[in-house]
């Protein structure tokens, strides 16, 4: 399991004048997984390779090799939006089991 920090989006709740954007943020599940991956490799992995494993967890969460449940909810594209509030709990499943 990864936890992520979500950062308040200042812009939503200044043009919507609503708090409710203050509470929970609306992120796409890329981005999410972009930062755990961030989070997971540490601040000194070379950027390259973080990089190549942001597009390669992206490229299989796309092609359906693995599913992302985040904060509880299953998701299965990297386009879906999850609703987030102060930090997003990420586990991912394979859908397959595979042969040892």
């Amino acid at each position: 399991m990864l936890r992520v920090a979500v950062p308040i989006d200042v812009t939503a709740v200044s043009r919507t004048a609503s708090a409710a954007f203050a509470l929970a943020t609306p992120l796409r599940v890329a981005d999410l997984l972009t930062a755990a991956v961030i989070e997971a490799l540490g601040p000194r992995a070379p950027q390259d390779k973080r990089e190549r494993v942001v597009r390669t967890t992206l490229d299989g969460l796309g092609a359906g090799r693995f599913v992302v449940e985040i904060d509880g909810r299953v998701y299965d594209h990297p386009e879906d939006v999850a609703v987030c509030s102060g930090t997003a709990e990420l586990r991912f499943f394979l859908r397959a089991l595979r042969a040892a």
